[in-house]
């Protein structure tokens, strides 16, 4: 049985020949300037978002579309030459033509994003075994607050909060085709965490943990951001996520553990912000 994203790109495809280059704009292939386009996808599950996003597009397009033909054919139809006929839309007829048609396009358009993105959470945006049954799967910790991203990673011990964390700012790194765990806290207001090139965007709020879990297949460097105003210096609340290949990954973690243990100070409360991991 075809998936759901050949299936999307068949149905893309078929439509968008016949409604001409408008269509075409949410089928084209990734070019090498992206401009107003998403972000390139680097995630192994960015695909389900960018696949709702262009069937939606899609959907709306070949609506614009009939309207437009519609008003085009009443202006050639109904001009001055040729007197209307007067109608309150009251009848059955009318009643039941409006209901049906507000329908088909609520079920198409709001119900195929309904279904689809329910069925994308259940399966894989809320689904936390799939990281957790993965040994090798990363765990970060990350503390937002004005206006910096705070990422905490357990040491050789696995404990969270200890001598050998590997604590940094705005600095996030991450090995390719390995599933990441993220725990997030805030110390002040809502932050937002927005991954643009991982399809992710989780709030992080006050007094709870949340989370979220992605995991890359291509190597690089891509923008974390924040979603929410979260004050004057919003605009600055930028870090950098690193995908290095596992190795590269390994090496700098230990590297990165063993300094953090020659300096680490009891003393500096600030500095023990992390919290016991929780699992689901």
């Amino acid at each position: 049985m075809p998936s759901r994203s050949s299936i999307g790109a068949r149905i893309t495809l078929a439509v968008a020949a016949s409604l001409g280059p408008c269509a075409g704009l949410a089928l084209a292939g990734e070019p090498e300037n992206p401009g107003w386009r998403m972000p390139h996808d680097v995630s192994t599950a960015g695909w389900r978002t960018d696949w709702l996003i262009n069937i939606t597009f899609l959907f709306i397009t070949i609506l614009f579309a009939i309207m437009v033909g519609w008003m085009l054919l009443a202006c050639v139809r109904f001009g001055a030459k040729r007197e209307a006929a007067h109608d309150y839309g009251d009848s059955r007829r009318a009643i039941f033509l409006t209901i049906a048609t507000a329908m088909a396009i609520f079920v198409t358009v709001d119900g195929n994003l309904f279904v689809n993105s329910t069925r994308d959470l259940e399966e894989v945006v809320w689904n936390f075994k799939i990281p957790q049954s993965d040994p090798n799967a990363v765990r970060i910790e990350i503390n937002a607050h004005q206006w910096a991203w705070d990422a905490r990673y357990a040491g050789p011990d696995g404990k969270f909060n200890t001598a050998d964390d590997v604590v940094t700012l705005d600095d996030v790194r991450i090995p390719i085709d390995t599933p990441v765990i993220v725990q997030m806290g805030a110390v002040d207001v809502i932050h937002c965490l927005y991954l643009p090139n991982f399809r992710i965007k989780q709030d992080v709020v006050p007094g709870m943990i949340t989370r979220t879990w992605f995991q890359a297949k291509e190597t690089g460097e891509f923008e974390i951001a924040c979603a929410q105003h979260c004050g004057a210096n919003h605009y600055k609340m930028r870090g950098l996520l690193r995908v290095l290949s596992r190795a590269e990954y390994d090496a700098w973690l230990a590297a990165a553990s063993n300094n953090s243990e020659r300096a680490y100070d009891s003393a500096d409360e600030d500095a023990h912000w992390g919290w016991e991991w929780r699992e689901i």
